[in-house]
């Protein structure tokens, strides 16, 4: 961080403002001009607080040499982060040169529809279970899920099946439900629900952090340093679209983003095209688009009879034109060196 000075500064102000900045842990480098000096921080500016800066009377302007977030920074940290997953005697990995597909219901509806879906996919080659037992909706008359029953039957499923289960964390007094889980998602809508992320980050379990509608990506990597500053480094990123203008499609599903995080981040980097488009037939295109933009995984909704889903059926894929994206999707992987 560098901090240019306004002329005239009265040199015993500059001396309070040097110590109060050193008691933050900083050092401070002095560069005397013909006409300003420069204050050079060195250390975890993360602690400096811009806008008080920017506030005090000798400061003209503040300059940050570096991005806000340190631990989930590509400098800081060059090699990309793989997550591993031990489940049925098998690894499941997400992370450099995997493409790591997570699929399932939307919602957790049933014992019958779960374990049915979660051995579809599965036999497709999904890696991980997905499934909703806390829903956040829109309307407060929809389905919102079957609450710590929903988590069972997902148990249940795991234990059929062998995958590993993700599934939604939309409270902190929920937490305990999770003991379990085998990574915990937390929705667009929570993504900047601070106090779940700093919790979060003291349970050292595995965290799919999806972005917020309207967030940009330094907000996605901040509410990822929440988490990391807490001591918890197993985080995934969830590009699962945005808000537009334009009504074809739910949300408008920003892969430039993808090569952009990869680029900024060493965290994983994985794309939800279910959510994004809203439309199930769109859904095999923007996977093979994820792929291409260097996702590192997707995650995806199916289900067994999306006509009379519970929730969010026009979005979801049949079991056959999953296996069918599979097979597709197995082919682009290969000609990229990738390993679903």
């Amino acid at each position: 961080m560098i901090i240019a000075l306004k002329s005239g500064v009265n040199q015993e102000d500059l001396k309070i403002l040097v110590a109060d900045l050193e008691k933050l842990g900083v050092k401070v480098d002095y560069s005397q001009g013909a006409n300003q000096t420069v204050l050079g921080l060195v250390g975890d500016t993360t602690v400096i607080n811009d806008e008080a800066l920017r506030a005090n009377h000798l400061v003209e302007k503040v300059i940050r040499v570096q991005e806000p977030y340190k631990r989930a920074n590509r400098a800081f940290h060059p090699l990309d982060t793989v997550l591993e997953f031990e489940s049925g005697g098998k690894t499941a990995k997400i992370g450099s040169g995997y493409f790591t597909v997570i699929a399932g219901p939307c919602s957790v509806e049933s014992r019958e529809q779960v374990v049915c879906i979660a051995k579809e996919v599965k036999n497709a080659g999904a890696a991980f279970l997905r499934g909703g037992a806390f829903k956040p909706r829109t309307s407060p008359y929809s389905f919102q899920g079957m609450g710590g029953a929903g988590i069972d039957l997902m148990l249940e499923a795991k234990k059929e099946c062998g995958l590993p289960i993700v599934t939604e964390l939309m409270e902190i007094s929920q937490l305990e439900l999770f003991e379990n889980v085998d990574m915990i998602q937390v929705g667009a809508r929570n993504m900047q629900n601070f106090n779940l992320l700093k919790e979060l980050g003291h349970s050292r379990k595995p965290v799919l952090l999806k972005r917020g509608m309207a967030s940009t990506m330094t907000e996605l990597l901040m509410a990822a340093e929440y988490v990391m500053a807490g001591g918890n480094d197993k985080v995934v990123l969830c590009e699962r679209g945005i808000r537009g203008f334009d009504s074809f499609s739910r949300n408008i599903l920003d892969l430039a983003i993808v090569p952009a995080l990869k680029k900024k981040t060493h965290l994983p980097v994985i794309v939800d095209p279910s959510h994004a488009t809203g439309l199930s037939w769109m859904v095999p295109a923007m996977s093979k688009a994820a792929l291409a933009a260097g996702a590192d995984g997707i995650i995806v909704e199916v289900h067994n009879d999306p006509e009379h889903a519970l929730c969010d059926g026009e979005q979801s894929l049949t079991p056959e034109l999953f296996k069918n994206m599979m097979e597709t999707l197995r082919k682009y992987a290969a000609i990229e060196n990738r390993i679903i």
